[in-house]
């Protein structure tokens, strides 16, 4: 066992090392690498999402309404919280590190010939993982943007975007309409685009493009189906949804308002998607087993939620208004530099009583925030705040004290506290 462990550990190492060069686009490299595995990712049924924010939600939500039926699902997600594994899974299961290992050194010296990219190999990783076992649908979540990610190589049958915000400027473009037209990169001829942005001039941004790609049909889920009737507690959020000629109650255990649209979009998606349409009641009775590690994620009085741009963060104090956890609510932070970490603390201040600043182990050194800039920024605000460079303080620091322990910001902060504090993303939770 110690011997896979150490094989294994050496494989991500060496895949690792392949994130420090600087960021490639086009889907050059992953059709090359493709084409020597066999092109796995033809052989695949799939449901393709994009989106700033959502996308995570929605994924969950459709893999729990497709594993329901019996089905055998691929679902693949980045980045992972604490477990490189947790990106792979096949109902709910990580793949096994000796696949990983075996891949990895059977294919590296194609990796380096082609140059291949640590998010390219991670991803051609994927479909061979997922053809090879013979999963009857894929459920693939964008890494950045639609339009030259590497997911963007597959032919789905429905491709969903949620909703837009402003985040990867320098790759995707400065306003929410040029990083639209990127999200929206993945709609594709003959296929159905599902939209889930909420803002009306938006939302017929995304829509022309998805004409524009030759989409056969076009759901906008906030004009088509609106979510009305939203109500958040702890226990997860309710609303009503016009479908189909009928009204449903919709409940999933995944909380805030945002929810309701997320919920609405993996819905009209898997109803586009043929044959993987169980039908409404059997649909909305699945949403039960929805589970989203790192997302308004609660274990007793922890919190965990990955809210890593100023919408996110925006997101997470409304849900706090809503779901009313015990006060004070001591927030650890920790924010990469290339993030709009001002906006992210300022939106903060209207949702947390005491904020800790500090350095995520994992978090790359060259994205490391200004700490003590980020000290004087929330001091300024009139936040009761402090700096604490080493994450195991500031962790402790946190926990102490009545009230509850929320982590936010980067993955990399959510994941270091959540191994530290001994909760898998992928065991069950309150």
């Amino acid at each position: 066992m110690g011997d896979e462990l150490t094989a294994y550990r050496r494989a991500l190492d060496a895949l690792f090392a392949r994130t420090t060069g600087i960021s490639k686009f086009g889907l050059e490299r992953t059709e090359a690498f493709l084409d020597v595995l066999g092109r796995p990712h033809d052989r695949l049924r799939v449901l393709h999402v994009a989106g700033t924010n959502g996308k995570g939600s929605v994924c969950a939500t459709l893999d729990a309404m497709l594993r329901a039926q019996g089905l055998r699902v691929g679902k693949y997600t980045s980045p992972h919280l604490v477990d490189f594994r947790e990106r792979f899974l096949i109902n709910g299961t990580a793949i096994d590190p000796a696949w990983v290992v075996e891949f990895l050194e059977r294919w590296t010296p194609t990796v380096e010939a082609l140059g291949v990219t640590f998010f390219e190999a991670t991803t051609a990783m994927a479909f061979a993982h997922f053809a090879e076992q013979r999963v009857d649908v894929a459920v693939i979540e964008t890494g950045l943007g639609g339009r030259l990610d590497s997911t963007n190589v597959v032919r789905p049958l429905v491709a969903a975007v949620t909703a837009i915000g402003i985040d990867h400027v320098e790759q995707l473009g400065d306003t929410r309409e040029k990083i639209a037209a990127e999200k929206a990169g993945i709609f594709k001829r003959g296929t159905t685009a599902v939209i889930g942005e909420p803002d009306e001039g938006i939302a017929a941004l995304l829509a022309e493009h998805a004409r524009q790609n030759g989409a056969q049909r076009i759901v906008d889920t906030w004009r088509a189906s609106l979510p009305r009737d939203v109500v958040v507690t702890a226990e997860g959020t309710s609303f009503t949804l016009d479908a189909d000629g009928s009204t449903w109650r919709v409940t999933t255990p995944l909380a805030g308002q945002h929810q309701a649209s997320n919920a609405a979009v993996a819905l009209l998606t898997l109803r586009e998607a043929g044959d993987l349409w169980p039908g409404w009641p059997q649909a909305l009775a699945s949403l039960a087993n929805v589970r989203l590690p790192g997302r308004f994620h609660q274990v007793g009085r922890w919190i965990f939620d990955v809210a890593h741009n100023a919408d996110g963060a925006g997101v997470l104090v409304r849900t706090l208004q809503h779901v009313q956890p015990a006060r004070p609510v001591t927030a650890l932070l920790c924010v990469l530099a290339d993030k709009d970490w001002h906006e992210i603390i300022a939106t903060l201040a209207q949702g947390v009583d005491r904020l800790i600043l500090t350095n995520a182990p994992t978090a790359p050194a060259s994205r490391a925030w200004d700490l003590s800039a980020a000290l004087a920024h929330a001091r300024a605000l009139g936040l009761d705040a402090k700096a604490q460079p080493d994450f195991e303080i500031a962790l402790a620091e946190v926990q102490r004290g009545p009230g509850t322990s929320l982590v936010t910001g980067s993955f990399h902060t959510v994941g270091d506290a959540m191994a530290r504090l001994h909760v898998s993303p992928l065991g069950d939770y309150v």
